[in-house]
C-alpha cells in the first residue's frame, strides 16, 4: 500500500487536464503506440467533438522509480461548471490531486471552486503550469497567481508543456514524493466507495470503487450499505485502459466489481461496499448529493416510446449520477419526464447522449428552476412547472433561488460585466483585484436570471476571458407570474413559464418575435399570443400561404375576381376552426436565443 497513489487533475475547462493524462499514460507505458490517440480517456464521440471532458474517467499506471514499482491511480475529471459533480465523486476517492492551470490564461473561475473543494476533502495540491512553450504564456504572472491562492513556494510549481510532453517525468516524481499512500487497515472489515458506473448490456451494471478499508475477491458475498441489497461478485479488477479481472482487490486500490445487477436503481453514487458476513459498522461519509439547478420536460416524440425513454434515462442515470428525473404529464405532450440538470451544457449533453445512444427522439421543453409558493392555507409547496402554480388569489408569497457567483475577467472588460449583471438583478457584492489587469467579481444573482443566455453572454461581451462558477445560497422572496404562449387561441403549455413579472411583457414579446420565425405556415392565418391569465400582452401572426385563385380569370367584370376571392376568405376561416398547428422542437429551444 505504502507504493500506491490515487490521484485526480482539476483545472478550469480548456486548461490541458486530458492532455496531461495522454502524457502521463504514454510515459508510464500504460498505452502503446496502436492505442494513443489525443484525449485517450475521454471515450464518447461527445468528448471528443467538443473539445471538452464530461465523464471522469478511472485509470491505473505503473511507475518504475529508484529501484521501487509503484502504482498510480489517475481519475481524470471535467472542468466546465456544469460537470462539477463528477469532480466532487472523483475528488472523494483520492488522496491528493494535481491543480492544473494554463499559463495563458491564469488562474479561472472554476480552478478556484474545484480547489476549494479538494481543499475540503484535505487533498495533497500539487501546483502544475501547463502551456509554457506557448508564445503568449505569462509564467512569472500566473506563477505569483498560484503562490497567492494556495500559498504554496514557487520551485514547488512545476512548469510544464503536456502538448510537447515537457516536465512529465517532474510531474511523476512529485506525485510520489508530494501525495501521501492510502491510510487504510487491510485487516479490517471491507470499506469501499462506490465513485462511478456503467451499464453493460450483456453483464449489467458496473460499479467502480475505491477500497479504503479491507480487501475484495471474486466470489466474495457483499452488500451495498445504502440500498442493503446482497450480491455475490462475480468478477473484481482493476482500471487499465481497459478493465483486467484480478483475484482480489487490495486496500487502497481503485477498481470494478460486477454482480449481475439488472435494476439500475439498486446502485447509487456514494454508497458503501461491505462484506455479508464481516460487515463495517457504518458507511464512508463525506460525498456530497447532487443538487439539480435547472429543470425541463423531456417527452418522446411518439408516446409509444415512453418505456423506452424511461430505460434509457434510468441507464444515462447510471453513467452521470446528477441526471435526476421523474414521470409528468403535459396536456400538449403527453406523458414524459421532469428532468433535472446541472446547467444548460449539461441539459444539451443529455439530449445529444439521448439521441446517439439510445437512438431516443424527444422534445425538450423550455428550462426553469425551482421556485417555493406559500400558500394562503399555511401549505408550502416546491413549483418546477408553470402548470403547478397555484391560482393568483391562493397565493400568499413567492420565493426564487439565488446563488453566488464568482467572475474573473480582464479589468477592461469590468464595465460591460457589471452592466449585464445589473439587467439580470444582479447586486455586486465585492470585488477584488487578483493583478492588475485580473479581477475577481462575487455577485449575488437569481438563478433564474442566468438558466438561459447568461453564460453565453458574458463569454462575448469579455471577448472569451472572463470566467464563471456558482454555488447556491438558498430562496428569496420574488413576484412570480405565468406566462402563457396561445396558439390560435390554445394554450400550448409546454410553452408556458413562470417569469419575474417585471420581464414578462419584454420576454412575452421577444419569444413571440422568435417563434414566428419557427412556425411554418399553414393554409390559414396562426396567431400566436403572450399572455399573463386573461391579458393579452403580445401578438404576432404567421401569414397564411396563399393559392391565387384569380390566375384562371382572364377578364371579365371586378366582381368575378371578388367572388372567388370571398370564397377563398370563407374557406380560410373555416379551415382555422379546425386546423391544427405542429410546433417543431426548434420552437421549444428558440427561448434561449431570445438575445441573439
Amino acid at each position: 500500500m505504502k507504493n500506491t497513489r490515487n490521484f485526480c487533475i482539476i483545472a478550469h475547462i480548456d486548461h490541458g487536464k486530458s492532455t496531461l493524462a495522454d502524457r502521463l499514460l504514454q510515459w508510464t507505458d500504460t498505452i502503446s503506440e496502436r492505442d494513443s490517440r489525443e484525449q485517450v480517456l475521454d471515450d464518447m464521440d461527445l468528448e471528443r467533438e467538443r473539445g471538452i471532458t464530461i465523464k471522469s474517467h478511472a485509470i491505473q499506471m505503473k511507475f518504475a522509480y529508484q529501484g521501487e514499482n509503484y502504482t498510480l491511480n489517475l481519475i481524470d475529471t471535467p472542468g466546465h461548471v456544469d460537470f462539477s459533480y463528477e469532480v466532487s465523486r472523483a475528488i472523494a476517492a483520492c488522496e491528493g490531486a494535481l491543480l492544473v492551470v494554463d499559463a495563458t490564461q491564469g488562474i479561472q473561475a472554476q480552478t478556484i471552486s474545484n480547489l476549494y473543494l479538494a481543499i475540503e476533502h484535505n487533498l495533497s495540491i500539487v501546483p502544475v503550469l501547463n502551456k509554457i512553450d506557448m508564445d503568449a504564456a505569462m509564467v512569472e504572472e500566473v506563477k505569483d497567481q498560484i503562490v497567492d491562492l494556495i500559498g504554496c513556494d514557487r520551485h514547488e510549481i512545476l512548469s510544464v508543456s503536456a502538448k510537447v510532453g515537457l516536465g512529465i517525468e517532474e510531474v511523476l516524481e512529485a506525485i510520489i514524493h508530494k501525495i501521501p499512500p492510502p491510510a487504510g487497515d487491510s485487516g479490517a472489515p471491507l470499506q469501499a466507495l462506490i465513485f462511478d458506473s456503467l451499464y453493460n448490456p450483456f453483464r449489467g451494471v458496473v460499479a467502480y470503487f475505491r477500497i479504503f478499508n479491507g480487501s475484495i475477491s471474486k466470489g466474495d458475498h457483499v452488500k451495498f450499505v445504502a440500498t442493503g441489497m446482497d450480491y455475490h461478485a462475480d468478477e473484481v479488477g482493476i482500471l487499465r485502459l481497459r478493465p483486467e479481472s484480478r483475484e482480489t482487490v487490495f486496500t487502497g486500490d481503485v477498481g470494478y466489481i460486477i454482480s449481475g445487477i439488472k435494476n439500475s436503481k439498486e446502485v447509487q453514487m456514494g454508497d458503501t461496499i461491505t462484506h455479508v458476513e464481516t460487515p463495517c459498522s457504518e458507511g464512508i461519509s463525506g460525498f456530497r448529493g447532487v443538487k439539480p439547478m435547472v429543470f425541463a420536460g423531456i417527452y418522446p416524440t411518439d408516446a409509444d416510446e415512453y418505456e423506452e425513454l424511461r430505460d434509457s434515462l434510468e441507464k444515462l442515470r447510471l453513467n452521470d449520477a446528477s441526471l435526476t428525473f421523474e414521470p409528468e404529464a403535459s396536456a400538449a405532450l403527453g406523458f414524459g419526464f421532469r428532468c433535472g440538470f446541472l446547467g444548460l451544457l449539461h441539459m444539451e449533453i443529455i439530449q445529444e447522449r439521448l439521441d446517439r445512444e439510445f437512438d431516443m427522439d424527444v422534445i425538450t421543453t423550455v428550462p426553469n428552476v425551482s421556485y417555493k409558493v406559500y400558500t394562503t392555507k399555511g401549505e408550502m409547496l416546491d413549483v418546477y412547472n408553470p402548470s403547478g402554480l397555484p391560482e393568483p388569489n391562493y397565493i400568499e408569497r413567492m420565493e426564487e433561488p439565488y446563488i453566488i457567483a464568482n467572475i474573473i475577467s480582464k479589468a477592461e472588460y469590468i464595465g460591460p460585466i457589471i452592466k449585464l449583471c445589473m439587467d439580470k438583478r444582479g447586486t455586486l457584492k465585492n470585488q477584488v483585484y487578483l493583478t492588475t489587469d485580473r479581477i475577481e467579481l462575487t455577485v449575488e444573482l437569481p438563478l433564474g436570471e442566468i438558466v438561459f443566455d447568461f453564460y453565453d453572454r458574458l463569454k462575448s461581451i469579455s471577448k472569451g476571458y472572463a470566467s464563471f462558477d456558482y454555488h447556491p445560497i438558498g430562496y428569496k422572496d420574488t413576484d412570480l407570474v405565468k406566462l402563457d404562449i396561445l396558439l390560435n387561441g390554445e394554450v400550448v403549455d409546454a410553452l408556458s413559464a413562470l417569469i419575474t413579472r417585471n420581464n414578462a411583457y419584454d420576454f412575452g414579446r421577444k419569444f413571440c418575435i422568435k417563434l414566428k420565425e419557427f412556425i411554418p405556415r399553414q393554409q390559414f392565418e396562426v396567431a400566436i399570443q403572450a399572455a399573463i391569465g386573461a391579458k393579452i400582452i403580445a401578438r404576432e401572426t404567421v401569414k397564411a400561404v396563399r393559392k391565387d385563385v384569380t390566375a384562371k380569370c382572364y377578364g371579365g367584370d371586378i366582381t368575378r375576381k371578388r367572388k372567388l376571392l370571398e370564397k377563398q376568405k370563407k374557406g380560410k376561416k373555416r379551415m382555422r376552426q379546425i386546423g391544427n398547428v405542429e410546433v417543431p422542437q426548434k420552437a421549444f429551444l428558440a427561448v434561449l436565443k431570445l438575445d441573439s
